[in-house]
């Protein structure tokens, strides 16, 4: 058992945090004390079923959501994804699935996201993911906000006056065993990248929980506060978080098509993430706080196109030096406000839709597509599909959401009931917020 591997012998274990993420991308958990666990392997915690109607203002049910106070749900723990604490030894999490009634909850993220993998697979293709954050890192004081340091881009200062809670986060993550690959300073101040493995959707999607836990945790560790709002700072670049994916058949990479280009597979998986995009935005940057990033000459993915190492495009197709390339494409209209289990599944469902219409893209974009106009974003479009500006708020993705058959389908009544309940809850309440008013609500939500 988890509790046991790997580490000091000489530590106390206490607890084993059941962890779940709700509708509002809160990050929460029930712990129960190992004295009794072994009685309780089963049926570990519960929690009410109005968990999944709490915006991330406060802790209440919001209105038309389908939920209230009747109704008991468990959380089991998936016991593939417990790891000891590397940051509080005495505890240890494992990831939950809501069950309810002895199967699994139909309004449980997680399971939103197994029914879209179990929907590639039934395409006969397995989704590897990576989710790409950015966080900032930050001093408070007198309810001011102050970065860690004021460099620019990759900095090797940055680098130096950062080193040791990085090479702490690190550290912690390689204890979780998730593989670091790479890390780097950022645009804004304070603002921090590091990168871990590609995985299978399901562990990646984990992989998320356990990357922001850890970081926030490893700050408090060293007196600092960490962040993945989206906008911090009105005049600085924002913290996005990148989702990578790429296409596998029979264990074999089908991204590309052996001559540097994309497969047939993965344009036509692109062309229904990009068709779906503005409703997708509702589920991949759900915060009113991340439209404050979503804009044009951002690099930020403001508008419906792809192209080839084109940081501007929603979907941006990574080159390679030398052979194979491309091996898979990101997502830049995504950031960390977003549970990742309906961002990711709901990104998977809008992909094989585009498999099964066999949708076209259109062509790739190789400039900054805020430069054209709107004539010009028609006409390059081509006739496949109009290059579009995303909608610039999240009431304008929720409208989007509410329209969009296949992925309301695709949650099922209960989930989009709920989910959109919360953003919509979200949206009233936030929409007229300044910035600053805002990031003191969110900063440490998020």
């Amino acid at each position: 058992m988890c509790m046991r591997r790997h580490h000091p012998q000489n530590v106390q274990r206490q607890f084993l945090r059941v962890v779940f993420c709700d509708n509002a991308n809160a990050i929460r958990a029930k712990a129960i004390h190992l004295g009794i666990l072994a009685e309780n392997m089963d049926y570990p915690v519960s929690i009410t079923a109005a968990q999944l109607a709490e915006p991330v203002m406060y802790d209440g049910v919001v209105p038309d959501s389908g939920l209230g106070p009747v109704g008991e749900v468990w959380l089991i723990p998936d016991w593939s994804t417990c790891k000891i604490l590397p940051y509080a030894p005495s505890h240890a999490r494992a990831i939950g699935d809501m069950i309810q009634d002895g199967q699994a909850w139909s309004l449980c993220p997680r399971y939103f996201l197994k029914r879209a993998i179990a929907a590639a697979k039934q395409a006969g293709i397995e989704v590897m993911a990576a989710f790409e954050n950015e966080f900032s890192l930050l001093h408070s004081s007198n309810n001011e906000i102050i970065p860690t340091d004021d460099t620019v881009f990759a900095s090797t200062l940055g680098m130096d006056l950062n080193r040791k809670i990085i090479d702490a986060i690190a550290d912690a993550l390689v204890a979780q065993d998730m593989t670091v690959e790479r890390y780097y300073p950022e645009s804004a101040p304070g603002q921090h990248e590091i990168s871990i493995r590609y995985a299978e959707a399901l562990q990646a999607a984990d992989n998320q929980i356990a990357f922001r836990e850890t970081v926030r945790a490893v700050a408090i560790e060293h007196g600092l506060k960490a962040s993945f709002l989206p906008k911090i700072f009105a005049d600085k670049a924002g913290n996005g978080c990148h989702l990578h994916l790429s296409l596998w058949q029979d264990g074999k990479n089908i991204t590309g098509d052996g001559s540097g280009k994309l497969s047939s597979t993965a344009l036509a998986f692109i062309a229904g993430i990009l068709h779906h995009l503005p409703a997708l935005m509702a589920l991949t940057t759900p915060s009113t706080n991340s439209y404050r990033r979503i804009r044009p000459h951002f690099w930020s993915g403001a508008f419906a196109a792809w192209g080839y190492d084109n940081r501007e495009a929603a979907v941006r197709v990574p080159s390679n030096p030398v052979p194979p390339s491309p091996t898979h494409f990101e997502l830049k209209t995504s950031d960390a406000s977003a549970n990742p289990y309906l961002a990711l599944g709901a990104v998977i469902f809008a992909g094989l839709d585009g498999i099964a219409r066999n949708l076209n893209p259109g062509d790739p974009v190789d400039i900054d597509p805020g430069l054209f106009s709107e004539a010009e974003l028609t006409e390059r479009g081509n006739a496949a599909r109009k290059i579009e500006r995303l909608p610039q708020n999240l009431g304008e993705a929720i409208e989007h959401l509410s329209g969009d058959r296949l992925l309301l389908d695709a949650l099922g009544a209960e989930l989009n009931r709920a989910y959109l309940a919360v953003r919509k809850a979200e949206w009233e309440a936030m929409k007229d917020m300044e910035l600053e008013t805002e990031v003191n609500l969110l900063l440490e939500r998020y």
